[in-house]
């Protein structure tokens, strides 16, 4: 009696098949990933658990952290979270704020009184639009900041990268602001433009040096690129410090952030989609893709041409070589033979071999 084997054992025991199970299990690492850090960042921008007590947002003209602030006011008050604006650079504050305090002219005791007066025994969401401002003019930053975190309160503040802050204490042993805020805040948000971001692998994967925008450019004149600020998503890395001190980095993308689509989800009360940035459309494409035109075909640049005309091409399949006649003479593996024409400077000697 023969028993055949079972697919299952088919299966264990082909060497593809193998190949194909590390694939499986490859996929099921990305989906555990996935999985996980969207769960992560979707806690981070609800605030649930008080998962992260400050969060640090970190923009430039590149890309404005103004979608991601739109994003916590809208998902704060889905919960009936009480949000306080402290504004240093305007006096109206974001649509869906429930007070706003302007504090530009306050110092640190009266800023600390206005803020607890405002704060609610509920769930408190306090955002500071510019932290460029408290760097420069508050000695004690980081007893200023954690003065209004408690379990039922937590803080989003935004620093602007290419505003130059000079320290509020002049000791040289000082760190920078940036340095300390990044040193205080359990969540980094750092922004970046998804056109500037296609555009940077796409020059990756074609092993050419990134290209440079903006500031970056030392074009006179220019201070944002095109493609700055894109609607079509805004691009941040997420780095969060957990309790146990593991760090957990990821790029994520947040969609359709024009002002259209963010009136319109706060006014639903609707959460924006965040994706994995590997996982959205445009950064999937071949390099050059996203902006080439249709039927645009690269070339190697070279200063002589490289390609074979049709009667070259001609020629070279009808030249035969040597070992071909040596093959059709004595036949494959019957020791072959040397085929050699003697010219007319040869000296033929007899008593040699035949060749």
């Amino acid at each position: 009696m023969v028993v055949e084997p079972r697919k299952s054992e088919h299966i264990a025991s082909s060497t593809p098949t193998q190949t194909s199970g590390r694939i499986v299990r490859s996929m099921s690492g990305l989906e555990r990933r996935r999985t996980h850090n969207l769960l992560l960042i979707s806690k981070l921008l609800n605030q649930r658990e008080n998962v992260s007590p400050f969060t640090l947002l970190i923009d430039s003209l590149e890309q404005s952290a103004v979608p991601l602030l739109q994003e916590y006011i809208t998902r704060a008050k889905s919960t009936k979270a009480k949000v306080l604006y402290v504004s240093f650079d305007s006096l109206k504050g974001p649509p869906g704020i429930d007070a706003i305090v302007s504090a530009a002219h306050y110092e640190q005791s009266e800023l600390q009184k206005a803020l607890q007066s405002q704060i609610a025994e509920s769930r408190t969401l306090i955002i500071f639009d510019n932290l460029n401002r408290i760097s420069s003019s508050i000695s004690d930053l980081p007893s200023l900041l954690f003065s209004f975190i408690s379990p039922k309160t937590s803080l989003v503040g935004v620093y602007h990268a290419d505003i130059p802050v000079k320290p509020a204490t002049a000791s040289p042993y000082s760190p920078a602001p940036l340095t300390l805020l990044k040193h205080l805040a359990t969540t980094i948000l750092t922004t970046r433009s998804l056109s500037y971001t296609i555009r940077r692998k796409e020059a990756r994967e074609r092993s050419l040096a990134e290209p440079s925008f903006g500031i970056a450019e030392d074009v006179e004149g220019v201070l944002v690129g095109l493609g700055g600020n894109d609607q079509r998503g805004l691009v941040f890395h997420l780095e969060h410090r957990r309790k146990s001190g593991r760090g957990i980095r990821e790029w994520l993308v947040l969609h359709d952030v024009s002002r259209g689509d963010l009136r319109s989800r706060y006014e639903r009360l609707a959460p924006g989609t965040v994706t994995l940035l590997e996982d959205h459309p445009l950064f999937q494409r071949d390099a050059g893709q996203a902006f080439e035109e249709p039927g645009q075909k690269e070339e190697m640049e070279s200063t002589f041409n490289l390609n074979l005309s049709e009667r070259q091409r001609k020629d070279r399949e009808g030249v035969v070589l040597p070992y071909f006649d040596a093959q059709q003479a004595e036949g494959i593996g019957e020791g072959g033979r040397i085929l050699y024409d003697m010219g007319v400077e040869d000296d033929f000697d007899e008593e040699e071999d035949e060749i």
